[in-house]
């Protein structure tokens, strides 16, 4: 396996350079993942499959979803595409590269849990002030346009706000200079998080069914139902940060109500 991935490696660094592979490869890999992941909880929807796991009995418009993946398109070459490019010479003077050896997968696997640990304490305290009164009404808002969230109204944000919190996204690879390889692993495995945490579905194989510090799906849905002063739920990744500071405890509430209301019901 890992000559395979390292004859692949090589291939990319002998045909295209650091900038286009950085960029360009980052773009379009970036796009790849997060549509290919995303699209299939439209098609759920709309089509009414799985149901019985749907975290919302709300659908929404085929109209409101074409808007989103309209708008993705747009803010994806207009705000993420020159961000990559602009931020390829903060990342090459931190000692990002992209040649062989390539790193073992302790020190990816090492690096990867850095990152999230680093991006959900920034997103939280970001996002508790996108929560704010006027940051609320005039950037963040956009995004709880989708109160029955979908998995691409993931990265459907003001572009202040992916200005804003995609800076937590890369502040974990700017100080430590990952080799590109890491960078890519990092951001597939973040989109996935992010995707399946909007994806509207809590399904028996959710992660946060078997790693209960993560949040997942049914934890971020409940923040996208409640207006903007109650919602809580503010991490991105894990649940931690929201219960140190407490700004999980209507969740909390809920989630024992319901299993109270479901042991009345078996008892029944």
């Amino acid at each position: 396996m890992a000559s395979i991935v390292e004859s692949g490696w090589t291939y990319l660094i002998t045909n295209f350079s650091d900038f286009q592979l950085a960029c360009l490869g980052s773009f379009l890999l970036h796009e790849s993942v997060f549509f290919l992941s995303g699209l299939p909880f439209i098609y759920l929807e709309r089509a009414g499959w799985l149901s019985k796991y749907k975290i919302q009995m709300k659908n929404n418009t085929t109209e409101a979803q074409d808007k989103c993946i309209t708008r993705l398109l747009l803010y994806h070459l207009c705000v993420n595409l020159p961000v990559m490019i602009a931020s390829y010479p903060v990342f090459r003077f931190m000692g990002m590269r992209s040649s062989l050896p390539l790193p073992s997968w302790k020190v990816m696997s090492t690096q990867i849990l850095f990152y999230f640990i680093v991006e959900d304490f920034i997103f939280y305290w970001g996002h508790r002030i996108l929560h704010t009164k006027w940051l609320y009404k005039h950037v963040h808002s956009v995004h709880h346009e989708y109160a029955t969230p979908f998995g691409l109204t993931s990265e459907y944000a003001h572009p202040a706000e992916i200005l804003f919190l995609g800076f937590a996204t890369i502040f974990g690879p700017a100080i430590t200079g990952p080799h590109l390889i890491t960078l890519w692993l990092w951001m597939v495995v973040r989109v996935l998080e992010t995707v399946e945490a909007h994806c509207g579905y809590h399904f028996p194989w959710s992660p946060s069914n078997f790693f209960p510090i993560y949040g997942g799906s049914d934890f971020h849905d409940y923040h996208h139902r409640l207006i903007y002063t109650k919602s809580g739920n503010y991490s991105s990744t894990f649940v931690y940060m929201d219960w140190l500071f407490g700004t999980d405890t209507g969740y909390r509430k809920l989630k024992a109500l319901k299993s109270e209301e479901e042991g009345k019901y078996k008892e029944n």
